[in-house]
Parts: structure tokens; C-alpha cells; sequence
């Protein structure tokens, strides 16, 4: 429904609504909801949807708009009608009223939320059934005889626009449950439908080059592929020619199998992104294709979409940039780990052949290529020390230890390659599937100011934004804080997402950019591989179509990217909620990362990333070390209750006086 909703708002094509569709659009058309124009369907100008969010004040709610870059919409009370908190509704807005903009409710047409898990609770003897969201009674069509037959922490998939039951998960003691709780909050699955699996089956297993006449043959390039350890999924090979001073940025191929309006393209729509779990991954497409066909696999002969970049070696700057299509023949497959021994000493690596050592040498050429255009790329861009969690998990899927990924020169290298081939990618359209940064508003800048004063950080105005928080950084790193504050930065700053029109990526400071790299387990590279062949071939009936609902595409696949992220955060808490469920009663060290509204932290040893809500009446400030006590976990919601018990020492962004 939200995504109906979005595509109204923004335009609907008649030859796009599917069969479930059209009853409810030819309902609303008479009802006044919708105009049609030619062969469009809108929401007229004077309504708007969008999802309600009730008012704390109690005096109404707001309506958050869905797929218009608007303010939210104040409605009064006596203007709700029966709508809920989490509803969608389409609204009228009213014109001519003084003071914050308003409309009233016309119609409740379902819930944002279009499932949620549920599980029985007994407490003093009565059975509920509640949303494992916040604790609150899940609307659930489930009689009382019905459910005196299933024990407390028994788990329901829910259906939120009629509130039957789906599906029984399992109990909330199994940890095995978790993966199926965070899955079945935004309805995603692992398994594909048959037609799509027998799609997937039916291609050829192997790639005969003699079939594609058309495509550049680069199978005797030294191609290399750079990815985790664990990875089965190859999106992108490298390959550098230090004496041309040419990069190749090799991109699998994925839309010569995914056509547009197949099976495959409908579930990967669908699914938007792959889910990256701690144990394992949930893919895009299937893995007949995601980790075989279209994966750029070692000593195997692949298709793949080429970008030919031949840079200045002076300046750094893309003199000659070529896009075709074409078959590569990976010479070799690195892990980070591997690379990265090579990089630290050289001399001591042992080619196995001549392959190897023809990749290994152009390795390190490309590594000096790529240190220069980081270094170039940093003087307008960010280097925000962000650190990403990696947790290995036992068969029972309990936490055993949790580590901090750390980037290396191997993981810098592949970055600015694909960087490189994601700006390349951007210059050759003027309307399509842009990835955005804007610039932080200058009320959350100025929000970000005043907690830096209240460590002591006082943000100096430079001439340039860029120099400003440069100068905050490197005031940070001299208080041993860099990665503390770079969240806070990042936390100030507006959500990279995708739009149909430029405005620049104000954190890799670059004027255009999009996602050309990751096409195996992205839909928004998929869009653009097939925008840029429509360019290529001049098939403005190709290029028109893919841009025939680009806006509305542009916020799915955005929504879809939270949803992903969501998810993977949401099962980390929930594995670090069973962990602090096991040490009720003890005691661990913490640091503070939040004091507005209440106060949070992080616990750092054994485990590292649990967080948790702490009650004290000291005075903490934001990133004191502490102690903090376990008092309570709720397995449902996942929430750590904590209680302070001492500072470890003192606050570390204040630098000791010198005696």
C-alpha cells in the first residue's frame, strides 16, 4: 500500500498497475481521491498520503508525507476521524488557515506497518498477546480458548491490515528464533518461488564467449577479484595497467538475466537489497545467479560491464572513460587479508605463476594510484571514522565474541576503484538513479556545536563548511575521541538516498555520483546498468521506459535500503539482548553516547556494542567511562536496562591538565 501510495503521489502509468491494484485506484477515481491525466494517475494537488504519527500533546496528530519533499502536515483532533497511530491515510489539506500547514484525514486506507510479530505474555495470571515493537497489545484476531492453547513466548507473524495470524514463528527461549523475528517485521524470506528458481536454473551453467560476437573480449587481462573471506558473491574485478596508466572496473552483468517484467526481476525488486546477517546472507537474486552465473569467479570466463578509465598521471584526472560490454576471465581471487600481507611485504610473496605475479605487480602499482586519488579525494570529501561491528555467532546462534572491522589498504584500494567507476557511471545521464548526499541543515550544525561545547570541542566557523569540521576532527583525534565524534557528525547530517535528479554527495564531496558497482545485491545498480545500455544503443524507447517511473523507484529502493539496514541492526540487538539476559546482576564498563533524552551507552568489554539505557541521578556527561550494572532485559523488545554504579575515569574528551 505505501508503495501505491508513493506512486500516486508522484504519478502513476496506467500500464503500470497491476491487476490487485486497479479495483482500489477505479474506487478512489470515483470517490474524487485521484484525477487521471491522459494516462497518469495522481493524487489531486489539494490531497496528500502519508502515515500518521500521533502528537504527544494529545491535541492530534501529523501526517508524515510519503513521496514529496513537503513538511509534514498538522491534523487536529476533531479532524482524525478513527485513525491510529501508524495508519495510512489520504488527507485533504486545508488552504487559508493561519500558522503550521494542516489538512484533515479523508480516508484510512491501512497500516505503514504491513506486518508485525507478536507473542504471548502471562502476567498475573492473564494472557495477552503483544507487539514485540513496544510492548503494546497487538490488534490480533485470536479468542480466548484459542489462545489459552499456545505457552507464554510463543511467537505470531501478523498480518496488520486485518490482524490474522500468518504464520507461528517459534518461541522467544529459542535463539534460532531471532533470524525468523527480524525477517517476518518487514516480510522478507530467504526461499524463492519455484518460477523464479526454475528461471534461474535454466541458464546456461558456463559462459561460451564464441555466443557473444558483440562483446569486447578481455580474457587475457589480468583481472583480479578483492572481497571478505567469506564472500560468494563477486560483484566487481579489477585490473591495472600501470604502463597505459589504465584501469579496467569490471561489473557483473547481472542484466543480461534479469530482464525487465520477469520473475527474477519482480521478487528482485522486491527484496530491493541483500541482507548481510552475522551467520549468513539473504540475496537479492538467486544464488544460481548471485553466487555463480553472474559472481565474477576465479579461472572462469564471466560477462561483465566494463568501464575503461585511462587517468593523467599527473593530475589524477579520467582523461578517456569507455563503457562496453564485455567477457573477462579472472585471473585470481584475493581476500582483504591477503592483499593486505602482500601490500606489508612484497618482497616476500611467491607468484604460483605467471598470472599471479603480472596481478600482484599491477596490484601494487594500482595501490600508489589509488593512496594519490584518496588523498586528492579527501581534499574537498570526508574521512568519517566510522567503525562497523562484525559478530561471529555458535550453531545456536549465541554471541561468542564481537570485533570492530577495521579498513585497510586493501579495503581503500577497491573503495577508490569503485568510486572511481561510480562517478564515471554518473556523468553519462542527466536524470536517473542518482545517489545523494545533501549538505547537514544549518539547525542540526548547529545542534551538533553545542554538544561538541559540552564536551569542550568549540567549533570554530571556517571559510568553508569542509574546513570546520576538519578542524572538529582533528581536535577530536587529539583527545582520543575521533570515532565518538565522527558519529556525532555523521548523526547531524541528512541520510544518503537515491533520487532521480543530481544534487551532488556532499560527504564524498564529488558534484555526481551514483551506484553503478553492486548490481548483484542492489536493485538501484541494476537500473542504472540499464539506463546506461539504453544510452549506449540510442534506444530512447528503452531509456524511457526505465525513467518512465523513475521518482517513485527512486524512493522505493530507498526505503528498501533502511529496510535492509534495519533489519540487519535489529538481529545484532537482539543476539546482544540474550547475551545481557545470561549477566543480569553484573557489572561491565560502558561509554556514554547519548544524554538527550535519556541517557545511553555502549558497553565495551567483553562484548563489544551492546546498547543500553542507563538510570542514574549522577551527573554523567556524553562519552564519560563508566560502570554500569545489568538489571532487567526484555528478550521481546530486545531492550538492555542498566544502572549506573561508578565512573571509570575521567571524562576523555576534556585532555588532562599538565602538572
Amino acid at each position: 500500500m505505501k508503495s501505491l501510495l508513493v506512486r500516486l503521489t508522484l504519478g502513476l502509468h496506467e500500464q503500470d498497475i497491476s491487476a490487485d491494484e486497479k479495483t482500489r485506484i477505479e474506487q478512489w477515481l470515483q470517490e474524487g481521491l485521484l484525477v487521471k491525466e491522459e494516462t497518469i494517475y495522481r493524487l489531486p494537488s489539494q490531497y496528500r498520503a502519508g502515515t500518521i504519527a500521533m502528537n504527544q500533546a494529545g491535541n492530534g496528530a501529523y501526517l508524515q508525507v510519503l513521496g514529496a519533499n513537503v513538511r509534514d502536515l498538522f491534523i487536529d483532533e476533531h479532524d482524525l476521524g478513527d485513525a491510529k497511530e501508524g495508519d495510512l491515510a489520504i488527507v485533504k489539506r486545508l488552504l487559508g488557515r493561519r500558522g503550521r500547514p494542516s489538512a484533515k484525514i479523508v480516508a484510512v486506507v491501512g497500516r505503514a506497518e504491513s506486518y508485525s510479530v507478536a507473542y504471548v505474555k502471562i502476567q498475573n495470571g492473564v494472557r495477552s498477546v503483544l507487539d514485540i515493537r513496544n510492548d503494546y497489545p497487538a490488534g490480533v484476531q485470536l479468542g480466548a480458548d484459542a489462545l489459552a492453547s499456545y505457552e507464554e513466548g510463543t511467537l505470531f507473524k501478523i498480518n496488520n491490515q486485518d490482524g490474522e495470524i500468518m504464520e507461528v514463528l517459534g518461541n522467544l527461549s529459542d535463539p534460532l528464533v531471532d533470524e525468523k523475528i527480524v525477517l517476518a517485521m518487514y516480510n522478507k524470506h530467504d526461499d524463492f518461488d519455484e518460477e523464479v528458481k526454475k528461471l534461474a536454473k535454466s541458464f546456461d551453467k558456463t559462459v561460451d564467449a564464441s555466443k557473444f560476437p558483440d562483446r569486447k573480449d578481455l580474457r587475457s587481462l589480468p583481472f583480479c577479484t578483492i572481497d571478505p573471506v567469506t564472500a560468494k558473491d563477486f560483484d566487481d574485478a579489477v585490473c591495472y595497467l600501470p604502463e597505459t596508466h589504465t584501469l579496467y572496473v569490471a561489473i557483473a552483468d547481472v542484466s543480461a538475466y534479469v530482464t525487465p517484467f520477469g520473475p527474477i526481476d519482480a521478487e528482485a525488486i522486491y527484496r530491493g537489497f541483500s541482507i548481510y546477517l552475522p551467520h549468513r546472507s539473504i540475496p537479492m537474486l538467486p544464488r544460481e545467479l548471485s553466487e555463480t552465473l553472474c559472481s565474477l569467479q576465479p579461472h572462469v570466463d564471466r560477462l561483465a560491464y566494463t568501464f575503461k578509465l585511462v587517468l593523467d598521471p599527473d593530475t589524477l584526472e579520467v582523461t578517456e572513460s569507455e563503457l562496453f560490454e564485455a567477457v573477462i576471465h579472472s585471473k585470481r581471487r584475493f581476500n582483504y587479508e591477503e592483499v593486505d600481507r602482500i601490500f606489508d611485504a612484497p618482497e616476500k610473496v611467491d607468484a604460483k605463476n605467471e598470472d599471479e605475479r603480472l596481478v600482484i605487480a599491477n596490484l601494487l602499482a594500482l595501490r600508489k594510484l589509488t593512496d594519490a586519488l584518496r588523498e586528492q579525494r579527501l581534499k574537498t570529501g570526508f574521512d568519517f571514522r566510522s567503525e562497523e561491528l562484525e559478530m561471529t555467532l555458535d550453531a545456536q546462534q549465541n554471541i561468542v565474541k564481537t570485533e570492530t572491522a577495521e579498513e585497510t589498504p586493501s579495503h581503500a584500494l577497491i573503495e577508490d576503484c569503485m568510486l572511481l567507476a561510480n562517478k564515471a557511471a554518473a556523468e553519462r545521464f542527466e536524470r536517473g538513479v542518482f545517489r545523494i548526499h545533501e549538505p547537514p541543515s544549518p539547525a542540526k550544525l548547529q545542534s551538533l556545536y553545542t554538544e561538541l561545547a559540552g564536551i569542550g570541542i568549540i567549533a570554530e566557523q571556517k571559510e568553508s563548511l569542509k574546513e570546520t569540521i576538519t578542524a572538529i576532527q582533528q581536535e577530536a583525534e587529539k583527545r582520543g575521541i575521533a570515532h565518538e565524534v565522527d558519529t556525532l557528525i555523521i548523526r547531524a547530517q541528512m541520510q544518503a538516498r537515491y533520487a532521480p535528479d543530481n544534487v551532488g554527495h556532499f560527504g564524498l564531496g564529488f558534484e555526481r555520483y551514483t551506484h553503478f558497482t553492486s548490481p548483484i545485491r542492489r536493485y538501484s545498480d541494476l537500473i542504472v546498468h540499464r539506463l546506461l545500455k539504453a544510452i549506449a544503443r540510442g534506444d530512447k524507447e528503452e531509456g524511457s521506459y526505465v525513467l518512465r517511473n523513475i521518482d517513485a523507484l527512486c524512493y522505493a529502493i530507498s526505503d528498501k535500503e533502511r529496510e535492509a539496514s534495519d533489519i540487519e541492526l535489529r538481529f545484532m540487538d537482539r543476539k546482544f539482548a540474550r547475551w545481557a539476559a545470561e549477566h543480569i546482576g553484573e557489572r561491565f564498563p560502558a561509554r556514554v553516547y547519548a544524554t538527550d533524552p535519556e541517557l545511553r551507552a555502549e558497553i565495551t568489554a567483553p562484548l563489544r556494542g551492546a546498547r543500553v539505557k542507563v538510570v542514574t541521578n549522577e551527573p554523567v556527561m556524553l562519552f564519560d567511562d563508566i560502570e554500569l550494572r545489568i538489571e532487567n532485559v526484555n528478550l521481546a523488545t530486545a531492550k538492555i536496562h542498566t544502572t549506573f554504579v561508578r565512573k571509570i575515569a575521567s571524562h576523555s574528551a576534556f585532555p588532562k591538565e599538565e602538572e
